[in-house]
């Protein structure tokens, strides 16, 4: 699916017009593929890539465009069941001309990183840049899901919420790995800014990227190892927590156990002792169960178990 954006009162559009700045290719299909390729002269293979999820972040100059490939967050669904993924967004810069590609629609121009865009290249820039602040938004957003897991786990027997745990450091590992991946491709865009042409502007505003992908990448790292370091624990409560549930378990059964021992001593088909007769001894028999059970509670308590 083609869409086509323009650049109004320094805001991103939408417009009908085929000889717009910004073309968007969401999922192209076949022809679509065939066009880029043999128009546009973009190499097949960055352009397979850039819709590859495992792709890592690189930079390519070819001799009409520069392409590079980023990383950014996918979107969630409820069927991720708390795994947080990234995904693979290809650029592809003629100068006058910016061609992206990307596997899936996404809101690719909100947040305020692209509220105020003036040229093409700079629109180039910024969209590395409101990638960095998705993943940190999305860590913010796992750091909130983890803290709740946590106290469900102190109270939970079951191993579903370690599970999602395990679920949310997998993310966490593959936004370190993106964002260090994003990381390189700044770096490798810095050093070739005499390609691009970039202003003044434009490369502090690269400077200012560098220090918010490092941060980025800093609280991704130190989510990492808090989750980590706290597995073991969790896990330790969890098996605490069946612990306390077993030993509750067996303070009723025994207690359950001691009267009806004493009933079912005088249940059996023999004569009742000490000369009982049928109705005082039920209300006799009754009475000793439950002192039995009474007396067993008291040395549990007085034993401490």
């Amino acid at each position: 699916m083609l869409r086509r954006f323009q650049i109004e009162n320094s805001k991103i559009v939408e417009t009908a017009d085929e000889k717009a700045p910004v073309l968007l290719y969401i999922n192209p299909d076949e022809a679509e593929k065939r066009r880029l390729v043999e128009t546009c002269q973009i190499d097949e293979h960055t352009l397979n890539s850039a819709l590859d999820p495992d792709e890592q972040a690189r930079l390519e100059c070819e001799p009409n465009h520069i392409a590079f490939i980023y990383k950014r967050p996918k979107n969630y669904s409820g069927n991720d069941q708390l795994l947080f993924k990234a995904s693979t967004m290809g650029v592809f810069y003629f100068g006058d001309l910016l061609i992206l590609v990307a596997a899936e629609d996404t809101t690719l121009f909100e947040g305020k990183q692209l509220a105020k865009v003036a040229t093409v290249r700079e629109l180039m820039i910024r969209l590395i840049y409101r990638a960095i602040f998705h993943f940190m938004e999305h860590l913010r957003i796992i750091n909130t899901i983890a803290d709740d897991v946590e106290q469900k786990i102190n109270k939970a027997m079951e191993n579903k919420y370690l599970i999602n745990l395990f679920t949310l450091q997998k993310s966490l590992v593959y936004y370190q790995n993106a964002v260090n991946s994003n990381g390189a491709l700044i770096e490798k865009i810095r050093h070739n800014a005499s390609r691009f042409g970039f202003t003044q502007e434009e490369m502090e505003l690269l400077d200012d990227i560098v220090i918010e992908n490092n941060q980025c990448y800093r609280q991704a790292e130190v989510y990492s190892n808090i989750l980590a370091s706290l597995m073991d624990a969790r896990a330790s409560i969890v098996s605490n927590n069946l612990n306390v549930l077993m030993k509750t378990l067996n303070i009723i059964t025994i207690a359950i156990m001691v009267p009806t021992f004493v009933v079912s001593i005088f249940s059996m088909n023999v004569d009742l002792p000490f000369g009982l007769k049928e109705h005082p001894a039920f209300w006799l028999i009754m009475g000793l169960g439950a002192v039995a059970m009474v007396g067993f509670l008291i040395f549990w308590k007085y034993k401490k178990w």
